[in-house]
């Protein structure tokens, strides 16, 4: 590519990335995305459980607290607008015996000092919206919601193309310098460009990114904690059409129940601290997972489950 002067350049073409370039480029500026990758939402966007979280899980006052709550609402809107699939089916976090009822209910506590609409439920309660799962007590989370990650990756990409920003796929920048104007960002091949503003976007390859800013006081480069998490869908029909997690467990979810809009089941993901990143799939860790999930819904049909 030739020399670019753009004012802003937003590394990594995620859904992160692209609802920041699509912002910027609807407020008026120049806006060019770099993306590795042959396409957009090849990362961790299309890694995950599809889920449109409704907040009530981060620290009360903090910044993604605020987010997740006025993200959802935003996403919401979005999805509908612009005809992306999407469905409020609510979430139940479990308590699934005695002893984590006082952590479930501290967590009902928390989340609504969040600002999240959430509903104490009993055991019969829960069983009426997901029978055969073993529950002592429940939270209903009402906005919790899916949508349809690749639909969301090409309307928010539809959306900035229209406003003229531009999006360079097969792209990795190899190095940026900081000038006191802005940025020069140079890619693997060899090429340079010039910005005003740069964005970091790029997903689990973002810290790698800050190290390669010259001029980056270190001291703003975060530790890297990679963590690994696999996915087994449930093969036929799903006998629920809700979300279920578990009381969450601490660093993450907990093995938990996520629907595609085509009603499909799958659960995960599970956790496992890794050194740098690796998409392999490691199935030794089936057994541990059923019992996982066993400890929300006894009835697991383990031989449906498949990796995904």
């Amino acid at each position: 590519m030739a020399d670019w002067d753009f004012e802003v350049v937003v590394v990594g073409a995620g859904v992160v990335g692209l609802a920041c370039a699509e912002a910027l480029s609807r407020a008026g500026h120049e806006v060019l995305v770099l993306e590795r990758e042959a396409r957009a939402g090849e990362g961790i966007s299309s890694r995950n459980s599809g889920v449109i979280h409704a907040g009530l899980y981060y620290p009360q006052g903090s910044n993604k607290a605020r987010w997740c709550v006025r993200g959802a609402q935003l996403l919401y809107e979005w999805c509908g607008a612009r005809g992306v699939a999407h469905r409020r089916c609510g979430k139940l976090v479990v308590a699934s015996a005695d002893e984590q009822i006082e952590r479930l209910r501290a967590l009902l506590e928390h989340g609504r000092g969040n600002g999240v609409q959430l509903q104490p439920c009993s055991a019969e309660q829960a069983l009426r919206r997901a029978p055969g799962i073993r529950c002592a007590e429940a939270i209903w989370s009402p906005d919790s919601g899916i949508v349809d990650v690749p639909e969301l990756v090409d309307s928010l990409t539809g959306a900035l193309q229209q406003q003229r920003g531009q999006l360079l796929c097969r792209t990795t920048v190899q190095a940026v310098q900081c000038e006191q104007t802005g940025f020069t960002v140079t890619t693997e091949a060899g090429d340079r460009l010039r910005c005003r503003w740069l964005v970091n976007a790029a997903g689990l390859g973002a810290i790698e990114l800050a190290q390669r800013i010259d001029g980056l006081t270190a001291a703003w480069v975060p530790q890297a904690w990679y963590g690994q998490g696999h996915y087994y869908r449930l093969r036929g029909r799903s006998p629920f059409d809700l979300l279920i997690y578990p009381l969450p467990p601490s660093h993450s979810l907990g093995v938990h129940l996520g629907l595609d809009l085509a009603g499909q089941a799958r659960f995960g993901p599970d956790l496992r601290w890794i050194d740098a990143p690796d998409y392999r799939f490691d199935d030794s860790r089936r057994r541990e997972f059923v019992a996982a999930i066993a400890d929300w819904w006894p009835g697991v049909p383990a031989e449906r489950l498949e990796a995904d």
